[in-house]
């Protein structure tokens, strides 16, 4: 019997990871890296009585032993040194501490810690049966490194969580990356591991960070054939965004069958973020886990772990894109119309840009763009050429 058979009765359908120190983890009142939004997250849902007090679940602390999982010891003492002021000049550049990307901030072990703890939390609820879905959005955080900080990202929890599942439930993970960042810290974690399989939909390396996820990267050894890139022109839409996404994760699910799914659910694909050139629209945010829910329950008995990642405009995106994994995974109805009033007068106080006061886009977002057609049929293309393999059995 799998380590991970559900043996009683579910005690939720769904469970919402949250602790009050996740928003410990900030760099600056400047940096783009903001967790305002998952208070933004949370609030809204509440106001839509989405979110019951019931449903959250406290995030724990990652021991150093769970963080070794996917982390150097040496880099982890980096970091510990440098959150408590005790790293000479420079000492942590090597490590990608204490750039400009990653500063230094006070007590940056333990906020990072309980990232992927609540990551570790989420997995556990799901692997012991106890739910079917759990989603920390604090998480996601997918450019960390084996003994380098990235992008933003200190501990990948992503990479530790799949390495917590595999030793402690034996699971066979997929891994499944809609950031308009290339996942890359998890993909080089498990490159040459075949009871991984990821699964990266990003913006074109060409034009964005981290330069990676060409469709030519497919894994290494016994992994080989379980890495899978497909990454968008700039300027893609919802339609072909949606097209490569849904084509995509239903022939990689059904080839490499998973025992359970980890979702990131970056936000910075929409039109408005301020770091990428994605011209997604909401709409998008609506589909990627109403699929990604249905396939769970189609091939892993239900079981998804969703974690959050990037999206730098907070105040006008994620909150609504992030509203939709946890109306997904709870079967709730998308709201149509006007986001609360209440929600709005709170915020708009804060917020430098006038917040959308709808749960939809705008029609007229955006100019059409001129070269529509071209841009879709080279996602095709690509779409075709990182699914060769498994089209060729």
């Amino acid at each position: 019997m799998a380590k991970y058979t559900r043996n009683g009765p579910l005690e939720q359908d769904a469970v919402f990871i949250y602790s009050p120190e996740q928003l410990d983890y900030k760099f600056s009142e400047t940096h783009p890296f903001n967790q305002k939004r998952l208070q933004l997250t949370m609030d809204l849902l509440k106001q839509i009585n989405a979110l019951q007090p019931e449903q959250i679940k406290t995030a724990r602390v990652a021991t150093d032993e769970e963080l070794l999982l996917g982390h150097d010891a040496a880099y982890i003492d980096i970091v510990k040194r440098a959150g408590h002021g005790e790293l000479r000049n420079g000492e942590g550049e090597v490590y990608g501490i204490g750039t400009e990307d990653t500063p230094i901030f006070k007590n940056m072990h333990e906020a990072s810690a309980m990232f992927v703890g609540g990551t570790l939390t989420a997995c556990d609820y799901v692997m012991q049966g106890k739910t079917n879905h759990a989603l920390n959005l604090g998480g996601g955080l997918h450019h960390g490194f084996h003994g380098k900080a990235s992008g933003f990202c200190i501990y990948n929890d992503s990479t530790v969580a799949i390495k917590y599942m595999q030793k402690k439930y034996d699971a066979r993970v997929l891994y499944i990356d809609t950031d308009a960042h290339h996942g890359d810290g998890v993909q080089w974690s498990f490159y040459d591991d075949s009871n991984v399989c990821t699964l990266s939909i990003h913006e074109t390396g060409r034009y964005l960070f981290p330069g990676t996820g060409a469709v030519t990267e497919r894994g290494n050894g016994e992994g080989y054939g379980t890495s899978f890139n497909i990454p968008l022109d700039a300027f893609t839409e919802d339609g072909s965004f949606l097209e490569v996404y849904e084509t995509a994760i239903r022939e990689v699910i059904a080839h490499f069958k998973p025992d359970v799914i980890l979702t990131q659910n970056g936000a910075d694909a929409h039109y408005f973020d301020p770091l990428t050139h994605l011209y997604s629209t909401i709409k998008t945010y609506e589909v990627i886990p109403k699929i990604a829910h249905e396939l769970a329950h189609e091939f892993c008995e239900g079981r998804w772990i969703a974690v959050g990642g990037g999206g730098y405009d907070i105040w006008r995106v994620v909150p609504r894109a992030w509203s939709m994994v946890w109306l997904a995974m709870t079967n709730q109805q998308v709201p149509t119309g006007s986001i609360p009033k209440e929600w709005l007068d709170n915020w708009q106080k804060e917020a430098p840009v006038t917040l959308i006061p709808t749960w939809e886009d705008p029609e007229d977002l955006y100019e059409p763009i001129p070269r529509k057609e071209e841009i879709t049929e080279k996602n095709q293309q690509t779409l075709e050429k990182a699914l060769y393999m498994i089209r060729q059995n």
